[in-house]
């Protein structure tokens, strides 16, 4: 018997919210220009898909295509890059506004430096961001994946000159294993995970992916009425939630936040409602691997809480779904490239609105053929023997047997 979806909303009350301007519009200007200073740097596209759309029942989709940001086939070196960055300025004692490109990498810097390894822990796409920055910025990297990791994805960041290995622990245990050798070692820790004490870091990684919504914002033709964002530890979805709702404020468009069943550690908290985080512990064996993560990020909790409408705790099968509508679109729709986990949000709202089932969560959500929906495939193929299995046989292996 399939999983069910599932559904927590949280009405839109007046009174004090958090903070925002760490992901304001001029915040998300000065990092889009830190971005741009690397030589591979390019808005990735964002496409419309108006026939899948109506097919749907849906207005309009839009899709945030991440599969080309910088070569590297995911959205995830937006946030290491910039936090990296920032580590490096401040250790040069500059702002990072002050730094480019071409100082960053010079042999001057790299001298006044010294040698500096970065480590973080990672099912693929974020390791493999740190890894080619720290690359790029003459530095080191060191990697622990999480069990079930697939070799293309270690192999991907070993090409980036990491030292990197397959665990035999969870996200979030090798999480507090990176934390222990960057306290033993020396080393610099860039994680998009916060806790007492391990705060700048996941803020500074939070403001990097703001540039994919900064880029968003400037490409769309019409302000969406609802965006659909998915979670691991919430990093992303905080950061993109919070700088459209510091640009629409009060007139923001319908926020919903997805993630995997197995691994719903945001929906969970979001549904005790009682201040405290909610942890998913164990073997989180989904599909969408780089959203297998069980403790939530404070800071992006503390934005999700007051800018997100929905939470939505989504089955496996129906991130496979949206792989394959994306792979295959209607009319004359451009083709996207989504893995597993880029592919969550959409597929969940392409169940949603296909199946009888969810008339009654269709309406909660306000879904209806005059929407306008913006969602951010945020990987492409990055485990291609999995996608071409999903996309072609419909069928996939769970994290473990790989």
């Amino acid at each position: 018997m399939k999983e069910e979806l599932q559904l927590v909303q949280y009405p839109r009350k007046p009174g004090k919210k958090s903070d925002l301007n760490f992901m304001n519009l001029d915040h998300a200007k000065k990092v889009q220009k830190f971005h741009s200073g690397f030589p591979v740097y390019q808005k990735t596209p964002l496409t419309e898909l108006r026939e899948t759309a109506k097919m749907l029942g849906l207005g309009t989709v839009y899709i945030k295509d991440e599969s080309y940001r910088f070569g590297l086939n995911a959205f995830k070196v937006l946030g290491g890059s910039y936090a990296i960055g920032r580590c490096l300025a401040e250790r040069l004692g500059k702002s990072i506004e002050e730094m480019s490109y071409e100082e960053l990498v010079s042999d001057q810097t790299r001298k006044k430096l010294g040698d500096i390894t970065f480590v973080t822990a990672t099912d693929g796409n974020h390791g493999r961001g740190v890894a080619w920055t720290a690359k790029k910025l003459g530095q080191k990297a060191v990697v622990y994946m999480p069990k079930g990791s697939v070799q293309e994805r270690l192999d991907r960041i070993r090409e980036e000159g990491a030292q990197a290995s397959i665990t035999e622990l969870n996200y979030d245990e090798a999480v507090r294993l990176a934390s222990r050798q960057a306290e033993q070692k020396g080393w610099v820790m860039v994680q998009d995970t916060a806790w007492d004490g391990y705060e700048d870091i996941p803020r500074w990684i939070m403001q990097g992916y703001g540039t994919m919504g900064y880029e968003a914002y400037t490409q769309l033709p019409e302000k969406p009425t609802h965006i659909f964002l998915q979670a691991g530890v919430g990093s992303m979805a905080g950061a993109v939630a919070g700088f459209f709702s510091s640009v629409y404020k009060e007139e923001r468009p319908v926020i919903t936040v997805v993630e995997p069943a197995k691994a719903d550690c945001i929906f969970r908290t979001a549904k005790a409602a009682d201040g405290a985080l909610h942890f998913v512990t164990g073997t989180m064996d989904t599909i969408m691997a780089g959203l297998a993560c069980g403790e939530p990020c404070s800071i992006g909790w503390n934005v999700l809480k007051d800018y997100a409408d929905n939470f939505i705790s989504c089955p496996d099968y129906m991130a496979a779904e949206g792989m394959r509508i994306l792979g295959n679109p209607a009319g004359k729709d451009s083709r996207i490239i989504s893995g597993e986990s880029g592919a969550a949000a959409f597929g969940c709202v392409a169940a949603i609105m296909r199946n009888q089932k969810y008339t009654d969560i269709r309406t909660k959500l306000g879904l209806s053929e005059h929407s306008r929906v913006l969602f951010f495939s945020t990987e492409g193929d990055t485990d291609k023997e999995n996608y071409r299995s999903i996309v072609w046989d419909g069928t996939y292996a769970k994290p473990q047997e790989v």
